[in-house]
């Protein structure tokens, strides 16, 4: 491979200005803003719709494999490769992977691991993007993504992105993606294909990914004393295919395996895997094992 077609990765905590205080404050794009409000609320009313209107066994699986392809596009793309860096690629498959995350209806790579950054900064603080123990339940689940307070994308986290002009070109159209998946969907199963491969995944996705800023940071086990409230929680584990080991990520951030023991179902991580062997993608990195044994503590609770 070319030497100018890898991708360098910067480890995310050498970007992060210490002197930064809060996000810049939302400039307001009308029609992204439009569209996002809009889109979420059709959504919900189009899950219900769906529901009324009935299914069969195909457009069931329909669903369910859109979102768990989506799903991935979070976890093991926006969140482990973005937001982490955890693994390298080719500058050409990061491109196609960030265009696979912008199909999952979460807006762009580099807004999305500019905000999560930050919530790793800040993690439990006032500052935090998202903290259930500083603003509740409902605006760690969803009320921080509709407000505008976190609206732009805060730059200064996310030097390492911004550099690529396609995955900036991404983060503003991001729309591009929604209706290519939308139109997928329907090429499939007309309007029911629409329905349930797009609609009601969706929906499924979005709350799915948002239990792990509300739920992961309220109910499960801390194997590990965290400055946060991070939690393990195996049934989000699986329904995120692996962020629910939500305590040993924020243990170590820099793990593409957040599943630390073989008993910790990760199936981005297995996909992950899968992508290494293949060439793909290369340097998967591990938590090592005096990180993974640390001192450890079992407090399950709902704090």
């Amino acid at each position: 491979m070319n030497q100018a077609d890898v991708v360098e990765v910067e480890s995310p905590l050498t970007i992060q200005s210490p002197r930064e205080t809060a996000p810049p404050k939302a400039a307001g794009n009308s029609f992204h803003r439009t569209f996002d409000r809009i889109g979420i609320a059709l959504i919900h009313i189009g899950t219900v719709y769906a529901f009324y209107r009935g299914a069969d066994f195909g457009l069931v699986a329909m669903a369910v494999a859109f979102y768990f392809v989506r799903m991935f596009a979070i976890t093991g793309v926006y969140h482990r490769y973005f937001s982490h860096r955890t693994y390298k690629t080719s500058r050409v498959f990061q491109f196609l992977l960030a265009l696979l995350g912008t199909s999952a209806t979460q807006k762009g790579a580099i807004w999305w691991a500019s905000a999560h950054r930050r919530h790793h900064k800040y993690s439990d603080t006032e500052k935090d993007v998202h903290s259930p123990k500083q603003r509740g339940f409902w605006y760690a689940h969803m009320g921080w993504w509709l407000g505008r307070e976190h609206e732009e994308t805060d730059t200064s986290q996310v030097r390492d992105l911004t550099k690529f002009p396609e995955l900036v070109f991404l983060d503003k159209w991001y729309v591009l993606g929604v209706f290519a998946c939308m139109g997928i969907a329907a090429a499939i199963r007309g309007f029911d294909g629409f329905l349930w491969g797009y609609v009601v995944s969706t929906c499924f996705l979005m709350h799915g990914t948002f239990t792990i800023n509300s739920l992961a940071h309220v109910y499960g086990s801390r194997r590990y004393e965290t400055t946060d409230t991070s939690r393990n929680n195996f049934w989000l584990a699986l329904i995120t295919m692996g962020e629910g080991w939500h305590n040993n990520h924020h243990h170590y951030m820099s793990s593409a395996n957040q599943g630390f023991y073989w008993w910790e179902i990760d199936m981005s991580y297995y996909i992950l895997k899968g992508l290494e062997k293949v060439g793909l993608i290369w340097d998967v990195r591990k938590a090592p094992a005096h990180i993974v044994e640390g001192t450890a503590t079992s407090t399950s609770a709902a704090a």
